[in-house]
């Protein structure tokens, strides 16, 4: 079955980061000691490229069962409980903002996973090469505008050129050797 959901792409908006800010302290309240790092992940983590207007947050915790143990106070600030939703080893939930629109994405990831180092070198990656960065920012604009209410398609085509930048920032990191990455709350 087709989902049939408004695919909007807007230009990047600076208050991204403070939107994420308050969400993460909110989410560092509910898991507490649990956490090891929260990161802003994402388009919404990119500067100067369209982007779903979605703040995209990864978690990563010491004990996924901790996460579990705390999903009606996930679901008191207003967010769908997902599980692993089609990534294993992932806790994944999302919340809508007053008039109904999706907001906000929150992967949560025990510390060491993969796919926690796939994601932030994802998103280093389009920071440091800009020419990259901007021709997925056109491919989604294109997207969105091909696919206005076909969130599967827009998805779908976007998924080789994702694919083709996370084998980049693979290699990329592995080169640069980057230092510990910056925990922020």
């Amino acid at each position: 079955m087709k989902i049939m959901r408004k695919v909007e792409v807007v230009n990047h908006n600076p208050i991204w980061h403070e939107k994420f800010q308050i969400e993460a302290q909110k989410i560092n309240h509910i898991l507490g000691e649990n956490i090891i790092a929260i990161h802003h992940i994402g388009s919404t983590a990119i500067p100067h490229i369209y982007a779903k207007p979605i703040i995209d947050i990864l978690v990563e915790v010491k004990n996924l069962v901790k996460v579990d143990e705390r999903n009606s106070l996930m679901e008191s600030l207003g967010y769908k409980v997902m599980g692993e939703f089609g990534i294993a080893e992932r806790r994944y939930f999302r919340k809508n903002n007053q008039e109904g629109t999706r907001s906000h994405h929150v992967h949560i990831f025990e510390v060491n996973s993969k796919q926690i180092e796939r994601h932030l070198a994802f998103r280093d990656y389009m920071i440091y090469h800009p020419e990259d960065a901007h021709k997925y920012s056109e491919l989604k604009r294109s997207l969105a505008q091909k696919y206005p209410t076909d969130i599967d398609s827009y998805m779908n085509g976007k998924d080789s050129f994702i694919k083709e930048i996370d084998r980049k920032a693979a290699q990329w990191r592995l080169s640069i050797q980057q230092s510990p990455r910056e925990t922020i709350y």
